[in-house]
């Protein structure tokens, strides 16, 4: 076989790397989903032309074909495929591509391998016949070409004829799903050369690399040595650069060899699996047997036991008639010392319900008695405490309790959470006058105007109210009394259109909640 070295040889490998590299990661992202495509059925005797398109991953290949089907002869396709690459260009198990014909039923047939001529574009015709009448044509990349069904990349798909009067019906088909397409353990090609390399070669390697995947060096061992005896001639033969008809018929063998070796390692595996699925049957039949006669011995076992239970029942039966009777008499003794004993309890009961019922109605009186007295207690303090709370802001009376509204001037300025300076005397006082009076729940919301982010609004009225909260905590008031709220701009008390007004809506309000059941507020 010649080997050429010179320029257009040297543009023909960069022309194959730069396809190489433009459709290897097309190949790597196919997908097991469901395609579709167009099956035709052909008239008898009638030529129909039809055209072929690339799939998604490869809309620039395109080819037509002219089928002709001739009654018993069956139907003749005549193809024509331009500008595909090599097979093994596309990476992973794939070295060549084969023609399929696929029934609406889902019948596929492998119509033969697409050689290539040339070292990168092909211009490929294939003659091939099948006996389907009605049927869809793909193109796919195969590891070899006695493949038996379709791979998972999927080059070319036939399109409807032009002729309106043929019937066509649309084909759903999935790839091969084996394992080893799958399988990121399967081996690649073992050479990397491909310009060098004879395609079929290559796909006789990885036909023997299946079989052995299959497990034929365990189910067909003689088919894998005839196999790898045949590919080793192939070898023997590019080595010695004899001519590539001859290394193409010794590799085609070698691939006939290998595609047995792995359908038979499949069938004998199947086999096996069976004899040794109907062999663990066995075993559980029999192991079942040797249990029955175990548990058979077992009952007869079993019944000699009961029997002697069953006389050594009687004679505990006789025993325990005399037994009986001897207890009656003591339950008769028993019965009447339990009626005595239920009446002494009754009696009992009845003084301890007239004593309970005693000691609620005086509880009930005493507790009444105390909240009547709380009540009273903060009536008359209310005006007064009324009166104080003035002296640290505006009063009012509502349903829920007397509420202290104190201007911003607490704060260092509009949008700070620091007490000011000026303050801090005063909130001690006010600390004091509301320690002293603990019958009341303290209620701290803080409220600003709406100018700025909601958001930080609301965070700051609360950061305000926690901050007056534990001001009145470290002034020695239980912070159970204590609820703090930052309000946001929310329940404004006047117009926030002015800057006069606005400062009316920057407030902090103390609301007083009698912890008694009966409100004080309106009390004078």
């Amino acid at each position: 076989m010649k080997r050429n070295s010179s320029p257009l040889r040297a543009s023909v490998i960069f022309v194959s790397l730069l396809l190489l590299l433009t459709l290897a990661p097309l190949a790597t992202a196919q997908s097991d989903l469901p395609r579709q495509t167009v099956a035709i059925t052909y008239p008898l005797d009638q030529t129909v032309s039809v055209r072929f398109r690339g799939t998604t991953r490869f809309p620039r290949l395109s080819g037509d074909a002219k089928i002709r089907r001739g009654g018993r002869r069956g139907t003749r396709v005549e193809l024509n495929i331009d500008n595909m690459p090599r097979a093994l260009e596309l990476g992973g198990v794939y070295t060549t591509y084969v023609l399929w014909a696929i029934s609406p039923e889902g019948r596929v047939d492998n119509l033969g391998e697409i050689k290539r001529s040339g070292s990168v574009v092909v211009d490929t015709k294939i003659d091939v016949t099948t006996p389907l009448q009605t049927f869809a044509l793909i193109v796919t990349a195969e590891p070899h070409f006695l493949v038996r069904g379709p791979s998972r990349l999927v080059i070319l798909e036939n399109l409807p004829p032009a002729a309106a009067e043929v019937a066509t019906i649309n084909v759903q088909y999935l790839g091969n799903t084996s394992d080893y397409f799958r399988d990121p353990g399967v081996p690649e090609m073992a050479d990397r050369d491909y310009l060098k390399t004879p395609v079929s070669l290559l796909g006789a390697r990885q036909a023997i690399n299946l079989a052995r995947y299959a497990g034929a060096e365990r189910d067909a061992p003689d088919e894998l040595q005839e196999a790898e005896a045949q590919i080793q001639q192939a070898e023997a033969a590019w080595r010695a650069r004899q001519p590539e008809s001859e290394i193409d018929i010794l590799s085609r063998r070698a691939t006939s060899a290998g595609a047995k070796a792995e359908e038979m390692a499949e069938s004998r595996k199947a086999s096996r699996l069976r004899r040794e699925e109907v062999a663990r049957r066995d075993a559980a039949v029999r192991e079942a047997e040797t249990t029955a006669a175990t548990a058979e011995q077992q009952i007869q076992e079993l019944r000699g036991e009961l029997q002697n239970e069953q006389r050594s029942r009687e004679l505990a039966e006789r025993d325990a008639a005399n037994a009986t009777r001897q207890l009656s008499d003591l339950r008769s003794e028993v019965a009447r010392l339990r009626d005595e004993l239920q009446a002494v309890r009754a009696e009992g009961n009845d003084a301890r319900i007239k004593l309970a019922r005693i000691e609620g109605e005086r509880s009930a009186e005493e507790a009444r008695r105390t909240s009547a007295q709380r009540t009273e207690q903060l009536r008359a303090n209310f005006a007064i405490l009324k009166q104080t709370l003035a002296r640290f802001g505006k009063v009012s009376e509502t349903s829920r309790g007397l509420v202290l509204s104190m201007p911003e001037t607490l704060w260092t300025n509009g949008r700070a959470s620091n007490l000011s300076a000026a303050s801090l005397a005063k909130l001690e006082q006010l600390a004091a006058l509301l320690a002293n009076n603990p019958d009341y729940q303290i209620v701290i919301e803080s409220f600003t105007d709406d100018r700025g982010d909601q958001g930080a609004l609301q965070t700051l009225t609360q950061e305000r109210a926690q901050a007056l909260a534990d001001r009145f905590v470290s002034a020695g008031i239980d912070s159970q009394r204590i609820q703090a709220t930052g309000m946001g701009s929310a329940n404004p008390v006047a117009s926030n259109a002015r800057a006069n007004t606005r400062t009316r809506n920057r407030r902090t309000e103390i609301t007083l909640v009698p912890m008694v059941g009966e409100s004080t507020a309106g009390t004078q």
